[in-house]
């Protein structure tokens, strides 16, 4: 099968999921314009916004007007910023019986056109409203990914999630709609399905998780399909580590004859992270979030003047989110920032992309170790075909065990690099074939019991 061109312009009308069309999204050169200028400019203009924001929110905006009772309502530096409390995502549970939504709201409920709930896999789900023009925000801050990965009114776009409350999936619809692109929805299908529908719409770009582009390489492979052959040009990934992740990104770009692009966001905090061409990590986009970094194991709530010097803590402050602002959010991400790649971008860039979740990392034998490390070995491995990390205490010392769906079954040697690359012995156990479970949208691979009750 080749790669032919032969489709048509998508004009943008209706998004088919009964929402507005989206305004036409800010010209490329917009865009490029803040990934060009002094970061005293992008500093200076972020403050701005960041006012701007205050003098919005804090008439009407409950959690905001308490936890910043006492504090100035205009900064004079950006620095100052560094003084108002950190927000964390249990503040922004609902409160009462009767409430469902985030108790980060600004306005009355007719104010707001879209509902998104966060998974629920570290907790209770939380959901989340936009209004029309937070929405707008989102789809704005998207184009940064797309503008990356060259995605064109001459592409065609497949989204392979389900439908839902899932905001990824949302959110990169209508993006994609107001660039102009067709969007080919792969909701209620299962993966042979969508390779179906991929071969006949000649779909060029594919949006899923990283693992699930692995997983339909391996159906394409059970049904004897060369997924190098198809028409599929790049694929952008989210909602797990993997897309900066070299060893995981390699065996995609390798299986899919692709270029993989990765992606970064949260429901309630925006698509705040895009992938640099060359799969290094992720730049966090400025223009709309600040930036900051506590040290891990710091403990502060101020950040360090150069981010830390290592593995540091994300914290977030939308800056065109009005409905539902978060400041000085704890993402719980950990990553490693660098200011300068050299390239003129004054954006932060994290090397790496997200590096793990801050409540995975694990001490094990006086290593701090997160399952990203491990992951990456274990995609080293094409043999691999599933795995699952589990954490749990030996007394008062942290221990993981991996189980892993072999082809060699020879868990053996997967154990040797593991102890070769991380200093480490860790036992590795083999497992029956299809006996470990399968993710089509965020992956669940790490099982913590280090909490779990007696």
């Amino acid at each position: 099968m080749s790669r032919e061109a032969n489709k048509k312009h998508q004009g943008a009308s209706t998004n088919g999921s009964g929402s507005q069309t989206p305004r036409s999204p800010p010209v490329q050169d917009q865009r490029r314009q803040f990934e060009s200028i002094d970061r005293a400019s992008l500093e200076a203009y972020q403050l701005r916004r960041l006012n701007a924001l205050l003098a919005a929110i804090l008439p009407t905006n409950k959690l905001y007007a308490a936890k910043l009772a006492g504090l100035p309502r205009k900064l004079e530096i950006l620095d100052q910023l560094a003084d108002f409390p950190l927000t964390t995502q249990e503040e922004l549970l609902p409160v009462g019986q009767g409430s469902q939504v985030a108790s980060n709201r600004t306005f009355a409920a007719g104010e707001y056109v879209r509902f998104h709930q966060t998974s629920g896999s570290r907790g209770r789900p939380l959901s989340v409203y936009d209004t029309a023009d937070d929405w707008r925000w989102w789809i704005d801050c998207w184009q940064y990914v797309l503008d990356v990965a060259r995605i064109t009114p001459d592409d065609r776009a497949m989204l392979a999630f389900s439908f839902g409350p899932f905001i990824g999936f949302w959110s990169a619809f209508d993006a994609l709609v107001a660039r102009g692109t067709m969007v080919v929805p792969g909701g209620g299908m299962g993966s042979l399905a969508r390779l179906d529908l991929i071969e006949r719409q000649q779909t060029t770009a594919l949006f899923c998780t990283p693992t699930y582009a692995l997983r339909l390489a391996q159906v394409a492979t059970e049904n004897q399909i060369t997924l190098a052959d198809s028409p599929i040009e790049k694929i952008i990934v989210a909602g797990e580590p993997g897309g900066s992740v070299p060893a995981i990104r390699e065996r995609i770009e390798q299986a899919w004859n692709a270029k993989v692009i990765d992606h970064a966001g949260a429901t309630e905090v925006g698509a705040w992270g895009y992938g640099d061409r060359a799969g290094r990590g992720l730049y966090v986009a400025e223009s709309e979030f600040i930036a900051e970094f506590l040290p891990v194991d710091s403990g502060a709530g101020k950040p360090d003047s150069a981010g830390g010097p290592g593995l540091s803590h994300l914290v977030l402050t939308t800056l065109g989110r009005t409905g539902a602002p978060v400041i000085r959010y704890q993402t719980g991400d950990l990553v490693r920032p660098v200011w300068s790649q050299g390239d003129g971008n004054p954006f932060v860039f994290l090397e790496g992309g997200v590096l793990g979740r801050s409540d995975d990392r694990m001490v094990i034998r006086g290593m701090n170790l997160i399952p990203t490390a491990i992951e990456q070995i274990l995609h080293s491995f094409p043999e691999v075909v599933e795995y699952r990390l589990t954490a749990s205490k030996q007394g008062e010392m942290d221990s993981v065990r991996i189980e892993v769906e072999d082809h060699l079954q020879q868990p053996e040697r997967i154990a040797k690099e593991l102890h070769r690359r991380l200093g480490l012995r860790i036992e590795v156990h083999l497992v029956p074939k299809m006996s470990l479970p399968r993710f089509e949208g965020k992956g669940n691979r790490f099982i913590d019991e280090r909490c779990s009750p007696p």
